[in-house]
């Protein structure tokens, strides 16, 4: 008789799940161990690291500028820096900035927003009324095509008493 075996797509696709391609070191081919074709870090890590650095390294310097004393800053020969002024100035300009931005972006989307009056609040150019035809027999019950619930239902269902 003939091999009876099937190969059906759902087959082929564990077998190429479980065959994974492995590129063997020279030197270590007895441990088997896979390496990846790229070596080092992403650069995207490395921009991170680099950046988390700075960030922790600029932070440092601006509170010893800001907390250390200007005699003391004489002391060790460092002379010319910013007026301790610019040490609430900076923060505080930065906070007022970031409200402002807040607020005006709150703003914006209050003008974008259509009034609760309007019909667009509830139909749009992708809205799809139900469609109540359909013509199949009793043993076809296919998956009904998507829709839109209208206000009318979603309020018969939340606000009648009856069903309560």
């Amino acid at each position: 008789m003939g091999d009876f075996s099937m190969n059906s797509p759902r087959r082929i696709l564990s077998l190429s799940k479980n065959r994974a391609t492995s590129f063997l070191v020279p030197d270590e081919k007895v441990s088997g161990f896979a390496v990846s074709e790229e070596h080092g870090p992403k650069p995207s890590e490395v921009y991170g690291f680099v950046g988390s650095i700075s960030i922790v390294v600029a932070t440092v310097i601006f509170f010893m500028w800001a907390y250390i004393p200007e005699s003391w800053l004489h002391l060790t020969g460092i002379t010319y820096y910013p007026s301790k002024y610019w040490a609430v100035a900076v923060p505080t300009y930065s906070m007022v900035a970031v409200v402002l931005a807040i607020g005006f972006y709150i703003g914006q989307n209050f003008v974008a927003t259509p009034p609760p009056t309007s019909l667009n609040t509830m139909f749009d150019e992708y809205s799809r009324e139900h469609s109540s035809i359909m013509a199949f027999s009793e043993d076809e019950q296919p998956i009904e095509p998507i829709s839109d619930i209208g206000i009318d239902q979603v309020n018969e269902l939340m606000f009648n008493s009856k069903l309560a």
